[in-house]
């Protein structure tokens, strides 16, 4: 096993560290730790405890996770877990705080991409390819989907959802739900239309982006779904909008 590890780092005798890890200055790896292969953490990042991470996860200086929920009634001594896939990226400052439920998870999917002090708190899920600017700040239980973009700045209420392929405009405030493949901003923040440059890049285009903007027209007129022709997308956004939503839907302005 080849690791290379800074001999003023700390790694905890609990620790699980795979092949090829690389450690910094005065970086810290806490008890009951897994690290998977090819991981990298920059000078003083820090992993806490309960923390399963996978392959090739990169931790640049500053970085932390694992924190104790900001939840003034969690207890210190209870066991939550962080769970992270592979290849992310967590850039200088980023924060990540385990559950608050025992034996329940704060999660981060894979090929995601966390600018400076970014922050995931407590009991959220965060998919797959999405990308969160810098100083980006989500509540706790919050859900956001696959290939999401979050402006700088933007902050969102506990329990919200955001849709995936959405795109939200930096310092934007969300305290309700964000429709799947939309763009939303402004203030208060309203969906204003297709998310067209991600959709396109996610190579949703022709019929498919053509059968969600109907969808959406249908939406904006408060007009069932039903005789849309099927594509993977409407199911989507058909089983997200039957889903339990605890903060309701930002308004439209203009749907294209």
């Amino acid at each position: 096993m080849t690791q290379k590890i800074h001999p003023t780092a700390y790694v905890s005798p609990t620790a699980v560290l795979g092949e090829n890890v690389t450690l910094g200055a005065f970086a810290v790896i806490e008890d009951n730790v897994e690290l998977g292969a090819g991981c990298q953490l920059g000078a003083h990042a820090v992993v806490q405890p309960y923390v399963k991470m996978g392959e090739g996860n990169v931790l640049h200086p500053h970085a932390v996770i694992g924190g104790l929920p900001q939840d003034v009634s969690f207890k210190a001594e209870t066991i939550s877990w962080l769970q992270i896939g592979n290849n992310n990226v967590f850039r200088e400052g980023f924060t990540a705080h385990r559950a608050s439920v025992e034996n329940a998870v704060t999660s981060i999917g894979s090929g995601c991409y966390f600018m400076n002090n970014s922050h995931v708190a407590h009991d959220c899920a965060v998919g797959d390819n999405t990308i969160f600017a810098n100083n980006v700040a989500i509540g706790g239980f919050v859900d956001v989907g696959d290939s999401v973009f979050m402006g700088g700045a933007v902050v969102v209420h506990q329990f919200c959802r955001i849709g995936s392929y959405a795109i939200v405009q930096g310092t934007a405030g969300i305290n309700k739900d964000v429709i799947p493949y939309m763009l939303i901003g402004g203030r208060p923040p309203r969906h204003y239309r297709l998310n067209s440059v991600g959709l396109r890049r996610a190579g949703i285009k022709g019929d498919r982006y053509k059968i969600l903007s109907a969808a959406f027209r249908l939406l904006k007129n408060r007009q069932p779904l039903d005789d849309l022709s099927p594509t993977e997308e409407l199911a989507y956004l058909q089983q997200w909008l039957a889903a339990e939503s605890k903060r309701g839907l930002h308004g439209f302005v203009e749907v294209s």
